[in-house]
C-alpha cells in the first residue's frame, strides 16, 4: 500500500476527481488503482478566492495490474510525498501473564491522560487502580452547570476535577505538534471511536468532539476498563504521600521509594493505600497536591506558562476573514485562526485554545477566584469564537528561584479577577475599543458575551500584570491586519485566562519516573509534559508503558 500526502484539489471538487488526481501523481491509468483509503484531509485557505482541499491518501493498486507498487515507488524515489504506507497498529510492549500476581498499579486522576494509562494497564491484564477526586462524569456535570447557572462551585467537582479531567469541557481538540513515530496518537483516536466519538477524527486534519459527546465516551471507556479488571474510586482525595528512604550502596544519602498514598474517601474517612507504581495524572490544576509532592522532597521545578484573557468574536466575523465568499461552506464548516507576535518588550502574545463556534466558560476550581476557558460543542454551532489572548511567562525572567511561585502568580491575578468581576463569580469584561483607549466599559456593543455565570464590564487593568496589557495592545492592531475585523471596537474580551498549561513540571527521568523518587510516574499536562487532550492521552500510554516493563519484567 502507498501513502500519498499533498494531494490538492478544489474546494467543490466531484468525487472522481481524486481518482484522477492519485492516479496522474503517480504516472499510473485510473484502472491501476484498486481502493482509495482517506487517511487526512485538511484545507488550504491562504488564498481565500482559491481555498483547496489537501488530502493524505493510502492507495491499494490491484495485484493483476500492468504496474505493481515497488514499482511506483522505485519511479518517484525522489517525491517525499511518496511512501510505503506506515504501519499505525498498536503494538504492547508487554503484557501480564497469566494470573499474575503483582501489585496492582495506580492511577490518579481519570483525565485524558490518566484515562488511556489505565485503559493501556488494564488492556494488558495489570488491573488498575484509579483514584479520582471529583465526580463522576454525570455527576460531575451537575456541579459545573451549578456553577455556571447558579454561581455555587464545589472545589472538587468542577471544570477542573472530575472524570474526564479538563478537556471535557473543551473544544475536545484532537490533534498535535508532538513528533509521534509510533503513532501513539492513532492508537488514542482508534479508542476515542470505539468508545463513541465520531469517525472522522480519524481523517479530519483538526479533529474534535465536543463536551456533550466527550461525556459519554469518558463513561464508555471506563466501562471497558472496569469489564477487564480496573477499579475506580471517585471522590477520593490523595492528601499525602509515604516515601521512604532506604540505604542504597551508590547513593550515599539513600534511596527513595514511594511506599503508599494517604487517602480521604468519599464518606470523609481517613485510608492509606500502598502503592509502589503510581502514575501521577492530576492535571494543571491540582495545586494542593504539587505543594505536598514539594513538601515531600518530589523534585519539582518551574515551567513557562501564559496569562491573558478570552476573546470573543462572532462565528461570521471570522469565517469571512478567513474564507471570505466560501464563508458558511459546510465542507469548511466555521473557521478557526491561530495568531502570534512577538513584541518590543521581548514577549510573545499568541492565541491559544481557539473554540470556533463556541463559548467562554467559568473554569476555577479555588473558591474567590474567577478564572475563564473556552468550550465548543461538536457542531460548533453556537453565535461567537472564542480564544485564550496570552501573554508568556518565563520563570527566570518573572519569578526566579522558587519552583512553585507560578501557582501563587496565578491565584494573585485570579483573585483579582474574582473582586474586578463582582466577587460572585461574573468575570470581568471589557470591549476592545475600550482596552485600546484605557477607560472602563460601561455597555456591550454588538458582541454578546457567552460567559456564565455573567460578564460585569470594567477595566481589565484591575486583573492583569502591566506588561501584559501593554503586550495585547500592540498586538490587537496587528492581528487585525492579519484578520480583518478582529480589532474591532466592540469585540468582548473577558479576564483571566491563567490555566493555560501546568506551572510546574515534576521531572523525570529516562525511565519516566520522577528523578528523585522511583515508583512515581508524573505524566500529562499537570506534571508539565503535555498541553492538550491527544498530547496527555499520548503521554498516558507511554508512561502505562514503562510502568507495565517495570512491573511485568522488572
Amino acid at each position: 500500500m502507498l501513502r500519498l500526502t499533498d494531494i490538492t484539489l478544489p474546494l467543490d471538487h466531484p468525487p472522481q476527481a481524486l481518482e484522477a488526481a492519485v492516479a496522474t501523481r503517480l504516472g499510473i491509468a485510473p484502472e491501476a488503482i484498486e481502493r482509495i483509503t482517506l487517511v487526512r484531509r485538511g484545507n488550504d485557505a491562504r488564498k481565500k478566492a482559491a481555498i483547496k482541499l489537501v488530502y493524505a491518501l493510502d492507495v491499494t493498486l490491484r495485484h493483476d495490474g500492468p504496474t505493481d507498487e515497488a514499482a511506483v515507488l522505485a519511479a518517484h524515489a525522489a517525491d517525499p510525498h511518496i511512501r510505503p504506507s506506515p504501519d499505525t497498529s498498536y503494538k504492547f510492549p508487554t503484557l501480564a501473564p497469566a494470573g499474575f500476581a503483582g501489585p496492582r498499579p495506580v492511577v490518579i486522576g481519570a483525565g485524558p491522560c490518566g484515562l488511556m494509562a489505565a485503559l493501556i494497564l488494564a488492556q494488558m491484564g495489570l488491573k488498575p487502580i484509579i483514584i479520582e477526586r471529583g465526580k463522576a462524569v454525570r455527576e460531575r456535570t451537575k456541579d459545573t452547570w451549578g456553577l455556571w447557572r447558579r454561581s455555587v462551585l464545589n472545589p472538587e467537582s468542577n471544570v477542573q476535577f472530575g472524570e474526564g479531567g479538563a478537556g471535557t469541557f473543551s473544544d475536545g481538540k484532537l490533534y498535535s505538534r508532538i513528533k509521534d513515530p509510533r503513532h501513539l496518537g492513532r492508537k488514542v483516536l482508534v479508542e476515542f471511536v470505539k468508545a463513541g466519538a465520531p469517525e472522522d477524527i480519524l481523517t479530519e486534519a483538526h479533529p474534535h468532539i465536543g463536551t456533550f459527546r466527550l461525556v459519554t465516551m469518558v463513561m464508555s471507556i471506563r466501562e471497558t476498563i472496569e469489564a477487564l479488571g480496573g477499579e475506580y474510586r471517585f471522590s477520593t482525595r490523595v492528601d499525602d504521600f509515604a516515601i521512604e528512604t532506604r540505604p542504597d550502596r551508590q547513593n550515599p544519602n539513600g534511596r527513595r521509594q514511594l511506599e503508599g498514598l494517604h487517602l480521604t474517601t468519599a464518606d470523609g474517612a481517613a485510608e492509606f493505600l500502598p502503592a509502589r507504581h503510581v502514575i501521577m495524572a492530576v492535571g494543571h490544576s491540582a495545586r494542593d497536591t504539587f505543594y505536598k509532592l514539594h513538601d515531600r522532597g518530589v523534585f519539582v521545578e518551574a515551567k513557562p506558562f501564559a496569562i491573558g484573557v478570552r476573546i470573543e468574536h462572532p462565528q461570521g466575523w471570522i469565517d469571512k476573514a478567513r474564507y471570505g465568499t466560501f464563508a458558511g461552506n459546510k465542507i469548511l464548516g466555521p473557521a478557526a485562526y491561530a495568531l502570534s507576535h512577538p513584541c518590543t518588550n521581548g514577549r510573545t502574545v499568541y492565541s491559544f485554545c481557539m473554540c470556533p463556534g463556541g463559548r467562554v466558560v467559568a473554569a476555577t476550581s479555588e473558591e474567590g477566584r474567577v478564572v475563564t476557558n473556552g468550550m465548543s460543542q461538536y457542531s460548533r454551532a453556537e453565535f461567537n469564537a472564542n480564544s485564550g489572548l496570552v501573554v508568556d511567562i518565563q520563570p527566570a525572567r518573572d519569578y526566579p528561584g522558587d519552583p512553585l511561585a507560578g501557582i501563587a502568580y496565578q491565584r494573585h491575578w485570579e483573585s483579582l479577577a474574582y473582586t474586578a468581576g463582582g466577587s460572585n463569580y461574573q468575570a470581568p469584561g471589557q470591549k476592545l475599543g475600550d482596552f485600546l483607549e484605557r477607560r472602563p466599559s460601561t455597555e456591550f456593543g454588538t458582541v454578546t458575551p457567552s460567559y456564565q455565570p455573567g460578564v460585569h464590564l470594567t477595566d481589565l487593568s484591575a486583573c492583569l500584570p502591566d506588561f501584559v496589557l501593554e503586550s495585547i495592545r500592540e498586538a490587537l492592531p496587528v492581528f487585525g491586519r492579519k484578520l480583518p475585523g478582529y480589532d474591532h471596537p466592540d469585540v468582548l474580551m473577558t479576564g483571566v485566562e491563567t490555566r493555560t498549561s501546568s506551572p510546574i513540571r515534576i521531572t523525570r527521568g529516562a525511565d519516566l519516573q520522577s528523578l528523585n523518587t522511583p515508583g512515581l510516574y508524573p505524566a500529562g499536562e499537570g506534571a508539565g509534559y503535555a498541553g492538550g487532550i491527544l498530547s496527555a492521552a499520548v503521554d498516558g500510554i507511554k508512561v502505562a508503558e514503562a510502568l507495565a516493563k517495570e512491573l511485568v519484567e522488572g
